[in-house]
């Protein structure tokens, strides 16, 4: 099988693996409401279910990025895929809301797919197109979380929510069955025990010792925490604001999804092959881009302006997470994909659980109406952090330029 159509099958698995998680995913409160016995329970399961998988994912993918490295990252993607097929089987029986919130937390803990996926794509892929490799892959999730919960709620309309999760762990069984079929075993760089380490390599032994890795991650954080503070009070803004149906703030929310999916293969045509500081430029750019958005969002009171600056938005989202990650990677080192993408998944994941927590509160001691001015306040932030970053490697990279050396 030719490394084309290995990336077009990574692409087709994560699409389906991911679609089958996102199948329950706007439904565990409706699921969780029948089976909680106090109000209380309900708010605090509503909110856990969710936090749950990220916290396990944030405490557990760099280990397995390190595990991954050693072993190779096709052994962790078949881990992940296994661990999601037996949770989500043990989901589809579990009737106790406490089981319910400790096999997602295991869930996350167990799983982590995405990562191991992106380490393996690096280490097949040609490194000059690493970004578009991020990008592609990203697309995949986004689609198939679209997709995954139009399923869930066509099942849930028919059936029972048993037959979601059920039907999930089918699922991820069919993809860990395809990955161990039909992807090649990849032998990890770092196994190459007899080869000389060169300068570079050396440099880039300790991940959480450079500056420009932390600086990166850092951005991304911001930039996701961003994201992330209106996901749980969003239906009730459109609502409250607009006076619209339930079907519009369906609409609005998909727009985001779409924006980055027509985009994010673009961007990394775009931003593919440039130094970092000209990347960082760029981002610059694109951040002040969501910060106009994200305000002229907060103070229309027009639904048409409102959905125009979601999708909008999305496009702009998609020049961040997949261009950022790939100027991760490049600065890791080939024998350390597996640590720094995990790494990178674990800072994703405190960024989204911190964007939930700030954005409820935020809501609350705030008010509402002001919440994207919180937003557009945090991708500021990250703008002044992409600004300095951008400087430093302005710095680093000038010495290169002198003649003769």
């Amino acid at each position: 099988m030719s490394i084309r159509w290995q990336i077009h099958l990574l692409f087709i698995i994560q699409l389906v693996s991911m679609g089958a998680m996102e199948m329950s995913g706007p439904f565990w409160p409706v699921h969780l409401h029948s089976l909680s016995h106090s109000d209380d329970l309900f708010t605090f399961a509503s909110i856990a279910v969710y936090v749950g998988p990220m916290l396990g994912i944030m405490l557990t993918s760099t280990f397995w990025g390190r595990l991954g490295d050693r072993f190779g990252h096709k052994a962790m993607m078949m881990r992940a895929l296994f661990g999601l097929a037996i949770t989500q089987l043990a989901l589809a029986y579990a009737n106790d809301v406490w089981l319910i919130l400790m096999l997602r937390f295991l869930q996350g803990a167990c799983a982590g797919y995405i990562a191991p996926a992106q380490a393996y794509g690096v280490s097949i892929e040609s490194p000059a197109r690493r970004a578009k490799l991020f990008a592609y892959l990203q697309v995949s999730t986004n689609v198939g979380s679209l997709g995954g919960a139009l399923v869930g709620g066509v099942i849930l309309d028919h059936a029972a929510f048993f037959w979601i999760n059920f039907s999930a762990a089918i699922l991820c069984t069919i993809c860990l069955i395809s990955v161990w079929g039909l992807l090649p075993v990849v032998t990890p760089k770092g196994k190459n025990r007899d080869a000389a380490p060169d300068a570079t390599s050396v440099a880039k032994i300790s991940i959480l010792r450079s500056p420009q890795i932390i600086s990166l991650l850092t951005i991304l954080g911001i930039l996701l925490l961003g994201r992330m503070v209106t996901q749980s009070p969003f239906s009730i803004y459109v609502l409250n604001i607009f006076d619209v149906g339930n079907w519009v703030v369906g609409l609005c929310y998909g727009l985001l999804a779409l924006g980055f999916v027509v985009s994010a293969s673009l961007w990394a045509r775009y931003f593919e092959g440039r130094a970092a500081r000209d990347v960082l430029g760029g981002m610059c750019l694109v951040i002040a881009g969501c910060v106009v958005v994200t305000l002229l969002a907060g103070m229309t009171r027009s639904i048409f302006v409102f959905t125009a600056m979601y999708f909008i938005w999305g496009v702009l989202l998609g020049a961040t997470t997949p261009v950022l990650t790939a100027l991760v990677s490049r600065e890791a080192g080939d024998h350390r994909q597996g640590h720094v993408l995990g790494l990178a998944q674990s800072t994703a994941q405190f960024a989204s659980i911190a964007g939930i927590a700030l954005g409820g509160w935020f809501s609350q001691a705030a008010g509402l109406p002001n919440i994207y001015f919180l937003v557009g306040l945090v991708y500021a932030i990250g703008f002044v952090l992409t600004v300095f970053a951008r400087a430093r490697a302005d710095t680093i990279a000038r010495p290169s330029e002198i003649p003769g050396e």
